[in-house]
């Protein structure tokens, strides 16, 4: 439709997987099946439900007839009723028995966990796959080395590829966090309108044992072992903080990713894939802009921005439940998901075409390392007989004049040639040029590099060996 608004999460971001776990369909098709396993399970604990009946409710679990549904709620104001009037016009024997004793929560709650629980499993696969792409990447570059920063400002050397670690780590510790997370899911359960179970208690004629065995039966019905021990009439609503902070997590550990990459590409020493035929700039032909990243830097921005209306909502659900979480809730979980879901894709898409331009960072080394490598040079002059105090001054010296050179100038670094023609350091040439070799001052980041994907993240991989397939897409 061109005369009205479209989410450009679903046309322009998010996957085809993503969206349709957050459509009417995945929704109003799980309603039926808590429908059947609520009944089901009633019918096997001596309530007046017959094996017809269900057969009936599953023969019909996935055609939902959904202008039905619309049409009553047009009527009725009330989306569950609606549709427990619709599943019963398709299903007319087991029509009196549908929704037995629950509250519109039954299915809406466990529902949206659900889905959620599903959701989180795209996440963590494409997480995995994520993390995959970047270990090829680290590994292929582990001793390269390259020029370290802090403050933005050059600092001692590192490699490629170590670098690429700190962006992993960042996953790694994302991956564990939602695996933890998803290890704690549990359905609302079957608890009535406001918690107490009441409405079942009746159903059972005071039976206690048999509630419990019905929340559990239902429960197993559904895939799940766990549920809420005790709910107002909704889970609590601090899940769902947790589940979109997790959400902003991931996203900052790609805005982390999004902005070195931009600043890397800007100095000219990596490169987020750019397509033969893509256009930078409608004014600037010559122009490469990191549109991918900056999409991520984006996109991760909004789902950060996300995270503070669930942890509003959990605070003001008075009481047993208030119903200001139910519009907030539409927005903000579908939509932290399909950005997060966005995100993942282009960082995928990215990490499988970065691209490395030696040349560059070995330029900018050697303007750099020779003020590094001046405590070295001086330990080895000292060695070699020379004076501490003397060369030290002299080295301070020197840095202060190929400084000027370089930056008021705007000509090379000029302190090793200026070393090497002073006496007073007694090395050769070819000695001094081999201390510079900046293989020499990257410590052990190929080691770093190597160790940590041996022992931190190939165990974690080896646990998705049979989804590691993914690759990324962007759409316009």
């Amino acid at each position: 439709m061109r005369n009205e608004y479209e989410n450009p999460l679903i046309k322009r971001y998010a996957s085809a997987e993503m969206s349709y776990l957050f459509s009417d369909e995945v929704k109003f098709q799980t309603w039926r099946q808590l429908w059947v396993a609520l009944a089901e399970a009633e019918s096997e604990l001596g309530l007046p439900i017959t094996k017809e009946q269900v057969d009936e409710l599953k023969a019909h679990s996935k055609d939902v007839n959904y202008e039905v549904a619309e049409e009553r709620e047009k009527q009725v104001r009330h989306d569950v009723m609606s549709h427990v009037y619709a599943y019963g016009v398709q299903c007319p024997k087991a029509k009196g028995i549908i929704h037995l004793g629950a509250t519109s929560c039954y299915v809406g709650d466990n529902a949206d966990i659900m889905i959620m629980d599903r959701a989180l499993q795209l996440v963590e696969i494409k997480l995995a796959n994520t993390l995959a792409k970047l270990q090829k990447f680290a590994l292929e570059y582990k001793g390269m080395p390259t020029l370290g920063f802090t403050h933005f400002q050059p600092a001692q050397l590192t490699t490629v590829g170590k670098r690429a670690t700190l962006w992993m780590q960042d996953l790694l510790l994302d991956l564990e966090e939602l695996r933890d997370l998803k290890s704690h899911i549990r359905l609302r359960g079957v608890k009535g309108t406001t918690g107490t179970q009441a409405s079942f208690l009746t159903l059972f004629d005071g039976d206690h044992e048999k509630v419990k065995e019905l929340e559990k039966r239902v429960t197993e019905k559904l895939g799940y072992t766990q549920y809420y021990g005790v709910t107002g009439q909704t889970y609590p609503r601090k899940f769902d903080a947790r589940v979109v902070n997790l959400l902003a997590n991931i996203a900052s550990s790609a805005y982390k990713f999004s902005n070195d990459l931009r600043l890397l590409q800007n100095l000219k020493e990596m490169e987020e894939p750019f397509a033969s035929k893509q256009i930078g700039s409608s004014a600037m032909a010559y122009k490469r802009n990191p549109m991918r990243s900056e999409r991520i830097s984006s996109l991760a921005r909004f789902v950060i921005s996300l995270a503070s209306s669930p942890e509003i909502t959990a605070s003001t659900q008075w009481f047993e439940r208030t119903l200001d979480d139910s519009a907030n809730k539409r927005l903000v979980i579908p939509q932290a998901f399909l950005a997060i879901d966005g995100i993942l894709n282009i960082y995928m898409n990215v990490t499988e075409g970065m691209v490395v331009y030696p040349k560059v960072i070995e330029k900018r080394l050697r303007e750099e390392l020779p003020f590094m490598a001046t405590e070295t040079l001086l330990m080895e002059a000292v060695q070699a007989g020379g004076d501490r105090q003397e060369l030290h001054e002299k080295i301070r010296e020197y840095s202060m004049q190929a400084s000027y050179r370089v930056k008021a100038e705007g000509k090379s670094n000029n302190l090793i040639e200026l070393i090497k023609a002073d006496d007073a350091f007694p090395m050769s040439d070819a000695h001094i040029d081999s201390l510079m070799d900046p293989i020499n001052f990257i410590g052990r980041a190929k080691e770093q590099t190597e160790e940590f994907c041996r022992d931190a993240v190939q165990p974690v991989l080896a646990q998705y060996s049979e989804h590691l397939n993914l690759n990324g897409e962007v759409n316009v």
